[in-house]
């Protein structure tokens, strides 16, 4: 069994971000720089920003970080987007979610420039992916994670594969989907509302987990051989570890199914890496984009 090292392979993805950056401002005198934009004090949200930040000024780019009280209003950060998107030393632009529930998420992130979307989220940008132009696309950050993973363990051509995708979100299922699709896998989507899930699943050569559901999926789900990508994180109980502790657990068994499978990813220590990884590579992708010249690959 092949253990899927996020970390190792979100570093290999990080050391190429920094290498193109320099060269990137070597050879058009431009510096990547990506805005972040955070509303409210939602601890975990707070964490994630910061580590964006960090990992940002480690590549060489340029952050910029715009933290704003829980109480503003819609018409101001519309026109805090709306600054960024005309700001020539932004490449790109990333709104955290949770948004407060006063502010409509979905009016927020359409009004990214879609050349600007590092996460994937604008109609623009879906559209791109669904239509194929993937030199001009911006795809979600989780879904471009695992689709490198994918190509470490199975090569780029994806022909003769079934891959399952369990999970439908616009973040993760539908993107991964259509990833799969062009590179040539045969592509079904699942979710909770898929008669014999378990069946569908046996299926799958490739299989990407996105249900939210701690350890849904079991080790006899698994076709034997498969490529096992688990995008879950839950949180449970770890009495083992002291009263009130808690541990992370994927979405599938990995105990049972790491018998079964010829890679899976671990949870922690998977996708996650990788989710960061991919945004500093948008923000690179975006800034070449903007000066015409061809971005690099990941």
């Amino acid at each position: 069994m092949m253990l899927i090292d996020g970390k190792q392979i979100a570093a290999e993805t990080i050391d190429k971000v920094e290498q193109e950056t320099a060269r990137l401002i070597e050879t058009k005198g431009v510096t990547p720089g990506l805005a972040v934009v955070i509303v409210g004090s939602d601890p975990a949200s707070q964490v994630y920003v910061a580590s964006k930040g960090r990992m940002a000024r480690e590549c060489g780019l340029n952050s910029f970080e715009h933290a704003l009280p829980e109480d503003t209003s819609e018409a101001d950060l519309l026109a805090l987007v709306d600054k960024l998107n005309k700001d020539e030393s932004v490449h790109g632009i990333l709104v955290q979610m949770p948004l407060p529930d006063h502010l409509d998420a979905m009016k927020v992130i359409q009004t990214i420039n879609p050349d600007k979307d590092v996460d994937g989220l604008t109609e623009v940008n879906v559209g791109r992916l669904v239509s194929g132009n993937l030199d001009r696309a911006f795809v979600p950050c989780t879904p471009a994670g695992c689709m490198v993973m994918i190509r470490k363990v199975l090569g780029d051509d994806l022909s003769g594969k079934n891959a399952v995708v369990v999970g439908r979100s616009i973040l993760v299922g539908k993107p991964v989907a259509n990833l799969l699709l062009h590179a040539n896998a045969t592509v079904t989507m699942a979710h909770s509302r898929t008669a014999d899930l378990a069946a569908v699943c046996r299926t799958a050569d490739i299989l990407v987990a996105a249900v939210g559901r701690e350890r849904m999926i079991k080790g006899d789900w698994i076709k034997p051989g498969a490529t096992v990508i688990d995008v879950g994180i839950n949180r449970i109980s770890a009495p083992e570890k002291g009263e009130g502790k808690t541990r992370l657990v994927g979405d599938v068994d990995f105990a049972a199914a790491s018998e079964v499978a010829h890679a899976i990813t671990p949870v922690p220590g998977g996708v996650g890496p990788m989710t960061i990884a991919m945004l500093m590579a948008n923000t690179l992708r975006a800034a070449y984009i903007s000066v015409g010249a061809a971005a690099p690959d990941f």
